[in-house]
Parts: structure tokens; C-alpha cells; sequence
């Protein structure tokens, strides 16, 4: 009742003093925070009192916010470069899984949070498209040698209105990040690879996002959870956008379950990662907190239950590569 109570009042804050422009395809949009990180969060004016953890270091809440802002500006040029070399390519897969077990069908639109450089997204708008194409070859093929029984069939029933609608319907996907240096990455990806119509750049915090309630049929956040400073606010966040009926989804590092690979996974963490983003990025400090930021986040069955208590149901999580990566599931009812 309380954090109901509270996720109200932040509601009637936010929607009294930010005014939100519509967003376009192509284009990245902005509310009517400034663009200083900390005078973003509206309600933020406590945040030096409370502490919390950037990493393996205890610092204000704010002082978190800005430096987390700080990390992904610094690393936005090489991050794409970062995920490959740190994964030896693997996140490609975890990623992969991740629209595998969403399954979207043509017409459902997208909120991807922490969105960053868009590779949910990408993935979404190719994984539709190739949904659309398949059906129209079954159609095709359907209809190359019907049967007497089908031709009568195609007379007596309204089937052309239907595909009509069918086609119509037009999947989008939005990106939102409050990192405007990584929409920035995002967005010039996005023009190389020539994608265009179904796609917008917000810049938005998860802890308050901004967008009306019950607008998305699935909310994405991939990698970017543990990089928030109130998970159960961006948490409450996702339920409120999504539609009922809306999944929430979420890809994060997590708690390897096999002891041998615990060991490894450490060794290769702490004393690889952070040289990876010295030579490649230029980065030490940078990875060696994103690295930190891994162990201080909570467990499978920790973050389940966090899922949980922000009002979705049917929760239920995949352990991918003996749990360095969880994907958890959730529906709004």
C-alpha cells in the first residue's frame, strides 16, 4: 500500500511540471527536464542525504546518478566494440534468446529501455519483419494450387479484409535512455543500416519514464537495470506503461551457479575487463565499475521477487551461459 501510495504521488509531481514533445522516427526527443543529470529526477532533492552503491564504493544517491551518466558518455563510442571483445561475442546470442523467447508478432510496439546504441530494438523491427515475410510465403504457397473446397471457401469468407488489417498493422519500437551520447551512437547506427519507419529515440529515465500509462505490449531493458539507483521505482515504472496483458522483460548479468565457472568468470572479470577497456576504450575506471556493478546486483531468485512485488505476475527467469546472464519474464494483468 505504501509503495502504491508513493508511485502515486510521483505520478502527480511528474505529470504537474514535465511536458512531454511527441516523438518521430528518427529523431530523438526530449521532456522538458534539463539536460543536467541531476536536475533531471524531479524528486531527487533528498538524494544527497541517502546513500547507496556506485560499484563497490558507498556514495550519495546522487552523486551515483551523475557518475553512472558519466560512465556510458565516456564509453558510448566503443561500446558496441566493448560488448564483443568483453563477451567474445556472446551477448549477440543472449540477445538473440531474448527476442526467441518474446516472439513478437506484426503490430506490437516496443518501449526498450536503457536502449542505448539499439540493439533490442534492431532486432525486434528484423525479427517482425521476417515474421510478416513468412506468412506472406505461406499465404503464397497457399494459394498457388488451392482446392475446390478452398476456392469456395475464399468466396463465402471476408478473408481479404482481414490480411488487409493484418498488414496494416505496423510494429514500432522506441528507444528510451538517459544518456543522450548513447541515443547519439544509436541513432547513426541506425542510419548506416538504413532503418527508418517504426522507430524513435526518447530520452527518458527509467525511474520516471516519460510516456502515459498503458502504452507498450512489451518493456525491454537489457544490461541497464543494475545501473539504476531505485530498481524498485524503474521496476514500478514498467508496470505503469505497459498495457494489461503487457510483458516486461529483463537481460542482466547475474549469479553463475556453477562454482568452477564462478571462479573463472572472477578471475577473467576483474582482470581482464577493465585492461579490455583500457585498450580499447581508453577506459579503466569505467569498466572496472561496470564490472563491480555485476556482483553488488541482486541474485535470480532476489530480483524475481523485486519483479514480483512491483504488482507483475507468472514471473519466471532463464539462466543462459550457467547464469552470468538471467533473462526474466513478467506479465501486467
Amino acid at each position: 500500500m505504501a509503495a502504491s501510495i508513493r508511485l502515486l504521488a510521483q505520478r502527480i509531481v511528474r505529470d504537474a511540471s514535465r511536458t512531454i514533445n511527441s516523438s518521430v522516427s528518427g529523431r530523438i526527443v526530449s521532456s522538458s527536464c534539463p539536460s543536467n543529470l541531476s536536475a533531471c529526477r524531479c524528486f531527487s532533492d533528498g538524494a544527497a542525504d541517502k546513500s547507496t552503491h556506485f560499484g563497490f564504493e558507498t556514495v550519495s544517491e546522487g552523486e551515483k546518478a551523475e557518475r553512472v551518466y558519466k560512465v556510458f558518455e565516456s564509453v558510448a563510442q566503443k561500446y558496441d566494440v566493448m560488448n564483443d571483445a568483453m563477451s567474445l561475442g556472446v551477448h549477440r546470442l543472449w540477445k538473440d534468446m531474448l527476442l526467441h523467447v518474446m516472439n513478437p508478432q506484426p503490430g506490437i510496439c516496443l518501449l526498450d529501455v536503457a536502449g542505448g546504441t539499439g540493439d533490442i530494438s534492431f532486432r525486434f523491427l528484423d525479427y517482425v519483419r521476417s515474421q510478416r515475410e513468412r506468412v506472406a510465403r505461406r499465404t503464397a504457397r497457399a494459394n498457388q494450387t488451392p482446392s475446390w473446397q478452398e476456392i469456395s471457401t475464399s468466396y463465402t469468407t471476408p478473408t481479404e479484409g482481414i490480411e488487409m488489417e493484418t498488414e496494416a498493422r505496423e510494429s514500432r519500437a522506441v528507444v528510451c535512455d538517459i544518456n543522450k551520447e548513447m541515443l547519439k551512437v544509436g541513432k547513426q547506427k541506425a542510419e548506416s543500416m538504413g532503418i527508418s519507419s517504426g522507430l524513435s529515440w526518447v530520452v527518458g529515465d527509467a525511474e520516471e519514464l516519460p510516456f502515459d500509462d498503458d502504452q507498450f505490449d512489451v518493456y525491454t531493458i537489457a544490461f541497464g537495470i543494475r545501473n539504476v539507483t531505485h530498481i524498485d521505482l524503474a521496476l514500478q515504472e514498467a508496470v505503469r506503461v505497459l498495457k494489461p496483458g503487457g510483458r516486461f522483460m529483463c537481460l542482466e548479468f547475474s549469479k553463475v551457479t556453477n562454482p568452477l565457472l564462478a571462479r573463472l568468470y572472477d578471475a577473467y572479470s576483474f582482470q581482464m575487463i577493465p585492461v579490455l577497456g583500457e585498450v580499447i576504450a581508453g577506459d579503466w575506471k569505467s569498466y572496472q565499475y561496470l564490472v563491480e556493478s555485476i556482483r553488488k546486483f541482486p541474485d535470480q531468485e532476489t530480483f524475481k521477487q523485486m519483479i514480483e512485488d512491483a504488482g507483475l505476475f507468472s514471473v519466471r527467469y532463464h539462466n543462459l551461459t550457467g547464469g552470468v546472464v538471467a533473462l526474466h519474464s513478467g506479465f501486467k494483468l
